[in-house]
């Protein structure tokens, strides 16, 4: 044959040697120097195949290209003008959303009485949450940043379940607070105690939800203002919170290190707490939530500052999950960063005053929140104790609804989801010298709203991050790629050393040498 074409050929030798060949037909001019190059391309695919497992395993060994990308990424994730990073920091586009849920209480005579409290949550009553970074400046050369983060809400009709004029009847709050603090107070209570009385006020008031959350004059607190200018008339639990912010903040740029990007240094031009009574209770740890550092390990716990809560917590790895087809670790908070003492002993710092502990799941804030006392939980109480959920008729904890979580890219440290869920409770107790406003109640922990302040990413930020992820797994996986070429070579080369053409001996050549 003349063609060059696959097909079974038949080779003569001038020694009457018949070579039988399959793949590439000859011509019969020149057939040995065909013969020769044939097996040369295929001894050279055997190499090739050879060179390209070891330079894999060899790139696999030395993670040269995930060193590389994440340097890059390392370098990029700063907060300084320019980068993606800081964009995102300044100004998140993500949505924010608050949301509220009241728990009504239907019996207060029945508690005054002494007889279990039955709630009914109402709600959630949504705003929309704004809350760039405002007098951003970069100090010691860029090293850290000094800025403050005021939040607007704006109410959502159309994702509430209600109105800002709903009506909650709830403990009450100023009430409660007043009668604590006067109570050693023997004149003082007296007057306190007849005032009320004479206004009717008690232990239990019923407020609107705007007026609850945004806050209204109190007359109690109006009277008392009288005697003590530092009062403030107007409460609420976010009252001086909408369109303000919570403190000046200096933070790390991240540009020395990256893994303190975001971390806080300072809070209100201090670098630890007073409201503890321990040091280690009153340190100021990790990022305010919104983003961590790139590069994240499954084993690390995520430090986090929280002004609500006037303490640093941290969280966990818990699973792998997928959020808008971007990949994500979910970190939580452990039921030990909320143990009592006897289960996390570092916690005996947040009993106040010292020995004063309440139990785990459970955290009295009033050192921070100008004596009142508010208690704060996860919602449900879920994570607490079993005596406070029996204690109120309504709890319900479920893990899906009321727990704490944070859905984090580890390349790049960039929330992707999110749902910070806290739960405002107040102390209540029977007091002798205010028995006409307190009566037979029981001593408990009183919930009054719980929030869940939640994030997804949008549509734009999850194209251009998804768009980050995929070039990084490109690159990372080069190694693999080339492995997979020389494992596709390989079976090409066997398919090749298997149909090579065989030499069939003559009758002569398989004579014996010596023959008997």
């Amino acid at each position: 044959m003349t063609g060059g074409g696959p097909s079974a050929v038949i080779i003569k030798s001038d020694k009457n040697r018949t070579i039988y060949g399959i793949l590439f037909s000859c011509p019969i001019t020149g057939s040995e120097k065909c013969i020769m190059l044939k097996s040369c391309c295929v001894y050279s695919t055997g190499v090739l195949c050879i060179l390209l497992l070891i330079a894999g395993i060899a790139l696999v060994m030395a993670h040269i290209f995930p060193n590389i990308v994440h340097s890059r990424i390392k370098s990029e994730v700063v907060l300084k003008n320019g980068t993606l990073a800081f964009a995102a920091w300044e100004n998140p586009p993500p949505p924010v959303y608050m949301q509220f849920y009241f728990f009504n209480l239907t019996n207060p005579i029945e508690v005054l009485a002494g007889k279990r409290p039955a709630v009914v949550e109402l709600g959630p009553y949504t705003y929309r949450e704004y809350r760039p970074m405002a007098n951003v400046t970069f100090l010691e050369n860029g090293t850290k940043v000094e800025a403050v983060n005021p939040k607007t809400y704006v109410f959502e009709p159309s994702m509430s379940k209600g109105t800002e004029q709903d009506l909650i009847r709830t403990v009450n709050i100023p009430a409660m607070t007043v009668m604590e603090k006067v109570k050693d107070m023997p004149i003082i209570n007296t007057l306190v105690s007849k005032f009320m009385e004479g206004e009717d006020i008690g232990l239990f008031t019923t407020l609107s939800v705007g007026d609850l959350l945004w806050g209204y004059k109190d007359l109690l607190l109006e009277e008392v203002a009288k005697m003590d200018h530092s009062i403030d008339p107007v409460f609420g639990l976010f009252h001086n919170m909408n369109a303000t912010n919570d403190g000046d903040y200096v933070f790390y740029t991240g540009s020395q290190n990256y893994e303190d990007f975001a971390k806080v240094v300072t809070w209100k031009g201090q670098s630890s707490l007073d409201f503890w009574t321990s040091d280690e209770c009153n340190m100021i740890n990790g990022t305010t939530g919104a983003a961590f550092h790139p590069i994240i390990n499954k084993s690390e716990p995520l430090f986090m500052f929280s002004s609500d809560l006037c303490r640093s917590i941290y969280a966990t790895y818990e699973k792998d999950v997928w959020v808008e087809h971007l990949p994500a670790y979910r970190f939580v908070p452990p039921y030990e960063v909320f143990a009592n003492l006897t289960i996390t002993p570092a916690n005996a710092g947040f009993c106040v005053p010292p020995g004063n502990c309440l139990g785990s799941g459970l955290l009295n804030v009033s050192p921070c929140k100008q004596g009142a006392p508010i208690i704060m939980s996860s919602p449900h109480f879920y994570q607490a104790d079993q005596k406070f959920v029996d204690d109120i008729f309504g709890m319900n904890p479920k893990k899906e609804y009321h727990e704490t979580a944070i859905d984090i890219n580890p390349l790049t440290g960039i929330v992707v989801q999110a749902a910070k869920r806290l739960q405002v409770n107040v102390m209540v107790e029977k007091i002798a010298v205010f028995s006409k406003q307190t009566g037979d109640v029981q001593s408990l922990v009183f919930p009054v709203v719980y929030l869940n302040e939640s994030v997804v990413i949008d549509e734009a930020s999850a194209e251009q991050l998804y768009a980050v992820v995929l070039e990084a797994d490109v690159v990372m996986n080069v190694p693999f790629i080339v492995i997979g070429l020389g494992i596709l070579l390989g079976i090409f080369f066997m398919v090749l050393m298997c149909s090579r053409p065989k030499e069939q001996s003559s009758p002569a050549e398989r004579e014996p040498l010596l023959k008997p």
